[in-house]
């Protein structure tokens, strides 16, 4: 029985043939490893060369980078320096940072051997395709440097941007976009183009502003004495400008009160923490003096009907 092998299953196969196979097999693994040995040889110059490349094009972005910063806080001082608009030393800023990456990382792709010339062919290329997909991008663009040419408002200004009534304290003018912080502290983010195409309202653009302020007197009051007790808060309030006109006028005869108008002006600042102090003035001394100030209610009569 020389040469003949039993299975567990009891089949039978040749001795012989099992060497050969295993023969086989051991002779392409072997082949295999000193073909992969032979690869790693012939390519562990060039593997070196690019990890090199790769360590390298690492140390230079974190030396370019470092120069950016660099240079775009000496921009910012030189801005800072020569007393120049926030909104423009913000758009310029971004500005700057955008093609100051843009030309790191084309440094950075030539240094590992890709031809310049292929790069712009690459971007000829796809120009349609990237013009197609940022053109929003160039209309904020555009409207970014509108905003900077125009002076709808700058960065401090109070607005209101009219179309979807977004409004707050201007931070930031970026390069597409603009920041606003509203008075309870979030930010609103809003396309410059958006800005540029639609209606908007600066509030803060000029250094005082006229107060309007309505209030109803009942018709039995008495209403000379409540437009005196009127002009003697508004003489007392000393945010009031007094060399502009103050008025105090009767508004409107309406159906359940007599509308008394007051319209003062004040510096811009001023104008909420005046309003709202006024308005507290008027209820308590409008209830000390006896003048009424109606709230809508009805009144029902009731009759009897004779049986």
């Amino acid at each position: 029985m020389k040469g003949i092998l039993l299975t567990n299953n009891g089949d039978i196969i040749d001795n012989s043939a099992a060497k050969e196979a295993v023969a086989e097999v051991t002779q392409g693994v072997v082949e295999e490893t000193m073909n992969f040995q032979k690869y790693l040889n012939d390519h562990i110059p060039d593997l070196i060369t690019f990890g090199l490349k790769v360590v390298l094009a690492i140390v230079f972005f974190f030396i370019g980078r470092k120069i950016i910063t660099w240079i775009r806080k000496i921009v910012r001082k030189s801005f800072e320096r020569s007393n120049a608009d926030k909104g423009v030393e913000q758009f310029v800023d971004s500005l700057l940072k955008f093609f100051l990456y843009a030309i790191l990382l084309f440094s950075i792709v030539t240094k590992f051997g890709v031809e310049s010339s292929s790069i712009a062919a690459l971007i000829a290329s796809g120009g349609v395709a990237i013009g197609l997909a940022v053109q929003g991008s160039l209309s904020n663009f555009a409207g970014g440097v509108l905003i900077l040419l125009l002076k709808p408002f700058v960065v401090g200004d109070y607005i209101i941007e009219d179309n979807h009534k977004n409004e707050g304290t201007v931070k930031e003018i970026q390069i597409f976009y603009t920041k606003l912080s509203t008075v309870d502290n979030k930010t609103i983010i809003i396309p410059n183009g958006t800005l540029a195409n639609t209606s908007l309202t600066n509030v803060t653009a000029k250094e005082v502003r006229r107060l309007e302020i309505k209030v109803g007197i009942s018709y039995d009051s008495d209403l000379r004495k409540a437009k005196k007790i009127l002009a003697e808060i508004l003489d007392r309030e000393e945010k009031i400008l007094k060399e502009d006109e103050v008025l105090i006028y009767v508004d409107d005869l309406a159906d359940s009160s007599v509308q008394i108008g007051i319209r003062a002006w004040v510096k811009t600042d001023d104008y909420w923490p005046v309003r709202w102090k006024l308005l507290e003035e008027i209820k308590l001394t409008f209830d000390r003096e006896g003048i009424e100030i109606p709230y809508p209610q009805m009144k029902v009569h009731m009759k009897e009907c004779e049986s």
